[in-house]
């Protein structure tokens, strides 16, 4: 995704339209009060850890990076560009550390962000269960209607929670289905797993981006036909299949990365248009690096 900038320029004085003021670049603190507003940290599961990690509020910002992971290689793209914040879907820093020596990776990491003066911000599962959030953006994609939480939110609105299931206009076959799943992901190594009659038909459909295999006592009472998620581990995914009823719900396994990855463009252009409508301008790209940990797989035949 090219860079775009979130100023809204008028025609003819070159500034803000219906303002009269041209556009301001913000603090940290100000994009931080923004994305609050999109992905409140009081929507964060208890054992997760999400907000900033590296950056001072009073630092200027002119162009934000959004990426799923917070790679050395992810690091290196956002401080080639001149990013002043990254942010990203996983935490750096999810568990407890007593050290941030660069003599690791992660303390790598917090040396090179602080060194170049680039924000570390971490907007996880707030950013899973917000409107418009991770598993909003993959219903969406696979054309669902009729979308709820599959988990709902115990301190959000009724629309917000982990997951979601929806219905497909019509029936589909299995097979169609995860055909439509796999073209609109990312390509990756791993491709996309499927357990289930190739011929059987679908129509509703539960979704959790990144790793849903938790999740299976939810799926069953939201009657799915299907779900969709990632990191199916074997125990959870093979009592799934022992415990199915008429073979449902079905199961479709995708890559953790690629079913995150969608997310980013749509939060791109949600804060780029929150901080446009506060009087802001900042360049917001997506990045272009490929965080998946496999390069390749071997199958039968």
């Amino acid at each position: 995704m090219e860079a775009v900038s979130t100023a809204l320029p008028d025609a003819d004085s070159g500034e803000e339209a219906g303002t009269g003021e041209l556009p301001e670049t913000p603090t940290l603190g100000q994009v931080l009060l923004a994305v609050e507003e999109l992905w409140p940290e009081s929507l964060a599961e208890d054992w997760d850890e999400v907000g900033l990690v590296v950056g001072r509020p009073t630092a200027s910002i002119t162009k934000v990076l959004f990426a799923v992971d917070p790679t050395l290689e992810v690091i290196d793209e956002a401080i080639e560009w001149g990013a002043g914040l990254l942010i990203t879907h996983h935490p750096l820093l999810l568990k407890g550390v007593n050290s941030v020596a660069a003599t690791s990776a992660k303390g790598l990491a917090v040396h090179r962000l602080i060194e170049a003066g680039t924000g570390l911000l971490t907007v996880h599962t707030n950013g899973d269960s917000a409107v418009g959030g991770v598993s909003d953006v993959l219903a969406d994609a696979m054309g669902l209607e009729n979308v709820a939480p599959l988990t709902p939110a115990s301190n959000g609105l009724p629309e917000e929670g982990i997951g979601r299931v929806g219905e497909l206009p019509e029936l589909m076959t299995l097979g169609d289905f995860a055909a439509r799943v796999f073209e609109m992901l990312p390509a990756v190594a791993g491709g996309v797993r499927v357990a289930g009659d190739k011929d059987g038909l679908v129509r509703r459909v539960a979704v959790c981006g990144g790793a849903g295999d938790s999740l299976f006592d939810a799926v069953r009472a939201s009657q799915a036909d299907v779900y969709v998620t990632a990191d199916m581990r074997h125990h959870p995914a093979s009592e799934a299949r022992e415990g199915a009823v008429n073979g449902r719900p079905y199961l479709i396994d995708v890559s953790h990365w690629a079913s995150e990855w969608l997310w980013l463009p749509a939060a791109a252009e949600a804060l780029g248009n929150v901080l446009a409508d506060q009087g802001h301008e900042v360049e917001i790209r997506v990045s272009t690096t490929n965080s998946d940990p496999w390069d390749f797989i071997l199958t039968p035949g």
